[in-house]
């Protein structure tokens, strides 16, 4: 048995922006784990002097390990095809984890083919992972052309095929498979229109744990100030019994 997914999605932003946005989608605050953060830019940053050596920590997620281009080619019918080697964290169930090895137990490579057809304005995607693939494969087709409603829309999509040969659990192992999968769905599209506003020049809105983060931050800040004011007043208090009692003496 084979647990498939079909989805449809909408980007309100023309192709040719999609397209420029697929290679830029990470990292973002809703898919840190996903792959597309470049090791190169951050490093050239740091070589170039423009940035920190940590900025090669700060600019990427730490779940994003690797960005690899294996084989990039233009076809004589002017056709892109890229395949890429990606390596990023993903966090299995604590049931599987016993199965594997610590160092491997969260490390996940997957490949990438992308074939891009600027004429007919369309990209098609096959991504699968290449280990853990007896645990579980995730085989997913993307494919990006314009909306047939809108002609400056970006209709995407989505087909998944998730599979298990674990014997015994393999149905159980599908069902989180799937799961999984729809989760990511959601929190790829939410990251895909937060790269899209960002690279159209537009504000971004922030996300809950932004919000979250910056409430909290708020709430420190009041709380100190409080503090210090109620510091404030009681050496006030204080000086002024003192001053009082050396009257009385």
């Amino acid at each position: 048995m084979v647990k498939y997914f079909l989805g449809q999605s909408v980007l309100r932003s023309s192709w040719d922006q999609v397209f420029a946005a697929f290679w830029q989608r990470y990292p973002n605050p809703y898919r840190k784990s996903g792959p597309g953060c470049s090791k190169w830019e951050p490093q050239r940053a740091v070589y170039q002097g423009k940035a920190p050596e940590d900025h090669l920590s700060a600019t990427c997620s730490k779940h994003v390990l690797t960005e690899d281009i294996v084989h990039r080619e233009v076809t004589p019918d002017q056709k892109l095809l890229s395949r890429r080697l990606l390596t990023k964290t993903n966090r299995m169930p604590r049931w599987a984890e016993r199965l594997f090895p610590a160092n491997v137990a969260h490390s996940v490579y997957i490949l990438e083919d992308s074939i891009v057809d600027p004429q007919n304005q369309t990209m098609t995607t096959f991504t699968w992972n290449i280990n853990h693939a007896r645990l579980m494969v995730v085989e997913e087709r993307c494919v990006y052309c314009v909306n047939s409603d809108n002609s400056g829309w970006t209709e995407i999509r989505r087909e998944a095929w998730v599979s298990s040969s674990l014997f015994g659990v393999s149905r159980a192992v599908q069902e989180f498979g799937l799961a999984r999968f729809k989760s990511n769905v959601t929190k790829t599209m939410k990251g895909f229109e937060y790269i899209l506003a960002k690279l159209q020049g537009e504000a971004p809105s922030k996300t809950l744990v932004e919000t979250a983060k910056e409430a909290k931050e708020k709430a420190k800040e009041t709380a100190l100030a409080a503090t210090e004011k109620a510091k404030d007043l009681a050496n006030k208090a204080a000086t002024k019994k003192q001053q009082q009692q050396q009257q009385f003496v």
